[in-house]
């Protein structure tokens, strides 16, 4: 295999991986291969699957074999390395407490991937053809498999064939948190711990390809192709982009002419543009039906900044929690990024500083003793939930997310450009902005020609100065906000035309006077801190659902209509002499494809289809429009 393609590939997708979290010179590098040479020995095998598919897998044992140790297993779609210089540093470096502690550290290709056999599927749901998961007659079912098959097979295989304590654990990141979700259902008596990490969950409602329905046009135009496709390696965004995303995307025009361009071999996307509504397709790939009856003790983990998975991780860990409510159940979220727990350097994102130590915490108090308890059988159990906040920049402990003193409190928008928690008086009080498709509103105020992470903790300002962005501000704060939970958002509106995107944003407000110390500037670039928006959380919902997901349904012109959906969790606080912000718009450009503004098919749609439309926001008594905050009791 050509590793220099592999790590090309792992860059093009954005795949946050351990190794390229924390990157590190050549020299280094060579230092870290030579060690880990000296007390790992790689080995690179075909385990066979139940119906003879064999997967390329690749195991590295610890030379010292005065014990048995434990088996820690991830599954990916992204490529194990192939190799006798290829090895995972991220968890075989100098500072790896797996390492230290001897795992048997296992990576495999999944079905259809690189060296693997088999079909790959994006997604592949769980085979409900399949009775029977464990023992003898499972294996004796030569046609129904599934992910969790899958690693049944290579859990049982990797028992009879290393030399281990008997104990296994999964862990997985993004799409390969996907699989260890899967993992989980596979209910091998060996398997013990499981970590799905911003795992894939749900790609209509909130992960990488749609959000509440609206579809993610700058990151799915150059994953999918890149992943699936003719091109694989190359995306099609560097088809599109030869200056600006936000420019060379208009010059393209619609999902129908980047549909040109990915051509017939990405499978997941032509079932994108076959299943353009909330469908069986959709409700069968999520992953939220395989979390019951789960036997493993899982830890889930994401980040609240996260641009790909961060309503998987959320999603996963409340549907286990509900449908499975026996299993030993942990949470970790943090200010991260797609995958930035696993810098320990990890400090900030953007313009936002976050404190030190963050990662450094995460690593070494919840993830290697989560794993270190269940597979070594050492220390103490971890905590159940901890959450990083934002803001306040600190760790908080409990026992349950959402933790059990939050207070669900709405805030309203007013006709005088406020917000407060005083229900409007007014019979007749609306906002209103005319969405220009031909000039929509970017998701970023820099110029860039890649969907840069940094947008998630973005100065708002550049949006707060248009004539089609609404915002509405509170008072200054005279104490500290603490908010930990999603954020209900319930608007009134009505428009010209038949359909609309929402975008709403929660953002914090700094004080005019703001600035980090010295200390902190030193250790990031400088930026103008006084009077920053900081988006808390944006989120889209595509208007045609407003009625339920599975049944889409036309806006009646001009007709007050309620819109009401879910911005998923937040934890942050907002300090005394900051203000509360909301933000509404209708496009977000090109990170979601623009909405006709019609209620007609998206993927089909030309740029003769986008019609312009006045849309209208109420903050009237019978029509108040307000979000609704999950705020700590002190």
């Amino acid at each position: 295999m050509n590793t220099k393609r592999f790590i090309f590939s792992f860059m093009m997708v954005s795949v946050a991986l351990w190794t390229f979290a924390q990157p590190i010179s050549n020299r280094e590098r060579d230092r870290f291969l030579q060690q880990v040479k000296e007390n790992y020995t790689k080995t690179e095998v075909m385990i066979p699957m139940r119906d003879g598919v064999k997967l390329h897998t690749s195991i590295y044992t610890p030379i010292d074999s005065t014990e048995n140790h434990p088996i820690l297993i991830c599954r990916t779609s992204y490529g194990t390395g192939s190799g006798e210089n290829y090895y995972p540093l991220g968890k075989l470096n100098e500072n790896s407490s797996y390492a230290k502690a001897k795992y048997i550290i296992v990576d495999q290709d999944v079905r259809g991937r690189y060296l693997s056999e088999g079909k790959f599927v994006q997604i592949r749901p769980l085979n409900k053809n399949i009775k029977t998961r464990t023992g003898k007659k499972a294996l004796k079912d030569k046609v129904n498999i599934d992910e969790a098959t899958d690693t049944y097979d290579t859990i049982e295989w990797l028992i009879n064939n290393t030399y281990n304590n008997g104990n296994v654990g999964v862990w997985g990141l993004s799409l390969d948190g996907f699989y260890a979700t899967m993992a989980a259902s596979s209910s091998h008596p060996a398997l013990k711990a499981v970590s799905p990490q911003a795992p894939v969950t749900d790609w209509f409602r909130g992960d990488d390809r749609h959000h509440n329905g609206a579809f993610t046009f700058l990151q799915t135009t150059n994953y999918l192709p890149a992943e699936e496709g003719e091109r694989q390696g190359r995306g099609v965004t560097p088809l599109i982009v030869k200056n600006d995303v936000y420019q060379d995307y208009l010059k393209l025009g619609t999902f129908a002419d980047a549909d040109k361009l990915v051509g017939t071999t990405v499978s997941m996307w032509n079932d994108i543009k076959e299943h353009p509504d909330f469908d069986e397709f959709w409700k069968e790939h999520d992953a939220r039906t395989s979390c019951f009856n789960l036997k493993p003790a899982i830890l889930v983990v994401g980040g609240t900044y996260d641009s790909e998975d961060c309503y998987g991780a959320w999603g996963t860990y409340e549907a286990i929690k509900t449908q499975s409510p026996e299993t030993e159940l942990y949470l970790a979220f943090g200010p991260w990024y797609h995958g930035g727990w696993g810098s320990r350097n990890y400090r900030s994102l953007g313009n936002i500083y976050f404190g030190e130590g963050v990662s450094a915490y995460y690593q070494d108090n919840i993830e290697y003793p989560f794993f270190r308890y269940y597979l070594e059988g050492k220390g103490d159990k971890p905590d159940k939930v901890s959450v990083y906040y934002s803001g306040s920049n600190k760790w908080v402990i409990s026992d349950t997310w959402p933790v059990d003193n939050v207070n669900y409190v709405p805030y309203y928008i007013h006709q005088d450009g406020s917000v407060s928690t005083e229900l409007p008086t007014e019979i007749n009080s609306s906002t209103s902005y005319y969405s220009d498709l031909s000039h929509p509103v970017p998701f970023t105020g820099q110029p860039t020609r890649v969907r840069s992470i940094n947008y998630m903790t973005d100065d708002q300002r550049f949006a707060s100065i248009r004539s089609d962005v609404i915002s509405f501000c509170s008072e200054v704060l005279t104490d500290s906000l603490e908010i930990g939970g999603p954020i209900d958002v319930e608007l009134f509106t009505s428009m010209t035309g038949t359909d609309a995107d929402f975008i709403v944003k929660v953002i914090d407000v700094y004080p005019e006077n703001f600035n980090y110390p010295r200390e902190v500037y030193e250790k990031m670039p400088r930026y103008t801190m006084s009077g920053y928006q900081l988006m808390v959380r944006g989120e889209v919902f595509r208007g045609r659902y407003w009625n339920g997901f599975d049944k889409p349904e036309a806006f009646e012109p001009n007709k007050i209509t309620p819109v009401n959906f879910r911005l998923y969790d937040v934890a942050h606080t907002f300090a005394p002499g900051h203000k509360i912000m909301i933000q509404i718009h209708s496009t977000w450009f090109p990170l979601i494809d623009r909405n006709p503004q019609q209620f007609i098919n998206t993927y089909t749609a030309t740029v003769d289809d986008l019609k312009n439309e006045t849309i209208s926001i109420y903050h009237q008594k019978d029509a108040a429009t307000r979000i609704i905050l999950p705020i700590i009791k002190k």
